[in-house]
């Protein structure tokens, strides 16, 4: 009797061995995606997991000696400064990297030597990220922050992969831009995949909304950014009544709109740069459309609030980070901010100080050679976790960061912010 108890005993501590080993093992799902809109999670398992491993760099480099004699250590800036509708998040996004940068030459820069942004329009044409990254190379920065605009990022990304300059995106949402695999850029702020699955939990499962119509820009920011919400709709069995599309610049939408209320939809989703989305909004409400209105990261700004009014009431939309967080290191950097530049800050600002103080750590602790600068920035345990003023960065294995995301909803004119629903994708929680 006794010898079965003890084989009870080892049996039953076995089974619970195994079953804390295998909670132990279960791994967030790549770029945090719901278990429930896996692609044909419910029928097969992947052959392969594509992106489940980092993409090494074993190239040369790393001999190189360090130079002497330098007089400033140069980091690259590329982000609209001119010419662009995306204009003021540009400038936004160079002044959070310049608050950073002079922040850390009052602490002596790199031993004893001051840092300098070299600052690069991106001017939104075909090809000409190619050129200005290539004027960063010539002026031999050690790496460079940027940019918004998708296309153009994505531009410069292969020219990065050319010239070996490392790279850190701290603006552009699209999901594709990690899924390159090119070993020389990370980046610091949730990309349009974790806004989808935020809206498309929070529209499905907390509101219970089932027909939704989608309005979008028709540029790769609408056509990418919305391509995850979609699928996502299909697959939690609530497909989209309709998805139309509008020119970029457009003032007028008064087909598009007739064609949504044809369709009878539960809620409209927007997708596109604020101005546009704030005119369409006004031009569904005078044509009497009441439905619910939510909205991408980008309707998330002042102009949007200021040419909507009060047809922004109830909008809800997704941020990348909440500024009435009570977090010091957060409070201090906005009021040094405003201090500094006379505006308050904004997403594109907070990721950009936390994109540059990356770069500078990476600089201090690799020294100046641009294949250890790169070693140290995609180290998964260097900056995983790191804790910025727009929260704390966690990056999967693209070097794309998963961490934490908002929503907000306009109320009495003022965006008010609130966690998104949990995800179940294992030990990542959007709200953490």
């Amino acid at each position: 009797m006794k010898h079965k108890y003890q084989a009870l005993f080892f049996f039953l501590f076995l089974l619970f061995s195994v079953f804390v080993v295998s909670a132990q093992e279960k791994k967030t799902n790549y770029g945090n995606t719901p278990d429930e809109v896996i692609p044909y999670g419910g029928f097969h398992k992947a052959y392969i997991d594509f992106f489940d491993k980092p993409q090494p760099f074993t190239g040369a480099g790393r001999e190189k000696p360090e130079p002497a004699g330098l007089k400033e250590i140069r980091i690259g800036y590329l982000g609209p400064l001119e010419g662009s509708v995306m204009v003021p998040q540009g400038i936004q996004m160079l002044q959070g990297a310049q608050l950073a940068v002079e922040e850390a030459n009052k602490k002596g820069g790199y031993k004893g030597i001051p840092f300098k942004i070299m600052e690069h329009n991106d001017v939104g044409l075909w090809g000409a990220a190619a050129n200005k990254v290539v004027a960063m190379n010539d002026e031999h920065v050690w790496a460079f922050l940027g940019s918004i605009d998708d296309i153009n990022t994505h531009v410069a990304l292969r020219m990065t992969l050319k010239l070996e300059i490392p790279m850190v995106n701290s603006g552009d949402p699209d999901p594709t831009l990690t899924e390159t695999r090119i070993p020389w850029m990370i980046r610091v702020i949730g990309d349009d995949r974790q806004s989808c699955y935020a809206l498309s939990e929070y529209i499905y499962k907390v509101k219970k909304l089932k027909r939704v119509a989608v309005l979008r820009v028709d540029n790769r920011y609408g056509r990418v950014g919305i391509k995850e919400f979609r699928e996502a709709a299909r697959r939690m069995n609530h497909p989209l009544v309709l998805e139309i599309r509008y020119a970029e610049g457009d003032t007028t939408f008064t087909p598009q709109i007739q064609r949504i209320i044809d369709s009878e939809p539960d809620a409209v989703l927007l997708w596109g740069n604020a101005k546009e989305t704030a005119l369409a909004l006004k031009q569904m409400r005078k044509m009497g459309m009441n439905a619910p209105v939510f909205g991408s990261d980008r309707l998330m700004s002042p102009e949007f609030l200021k040419i909507a009014g009060k047809d922004a009431e109830g909008v809800v939309t997704t941020c990348q980070y909440n500024p009435n967080l009570d977090n010091p290191k957060l409070k201090a950097f906005q009021k040094n901010y405003k201090k500094r530049f006379g505006m308050d800050s904004d997403v594109f600002a907070a990721h950009a100080y936390d994109g540059m103080n990356i770069i500078i750590d990476a600089i201090k602790k690799a020294g100046l050679n641009r294949a250890k600068i790169r070693d140290v920035l995609t180290d998964m345990k260097t900056f995983q976790g790191y804790e910025g003023v727009a929260g704390k960065i966690i990056f999967d294995a693209s070097w794309n960061d998963i961490g934490a995301i908002w929503m907000t909803e306009v109320r009495n004119g003022e965006f008010h912010f609130f966690p998104t629903p949990p995800f179940t994708s294992g030990k990542v929680a959007c709200n953490n």
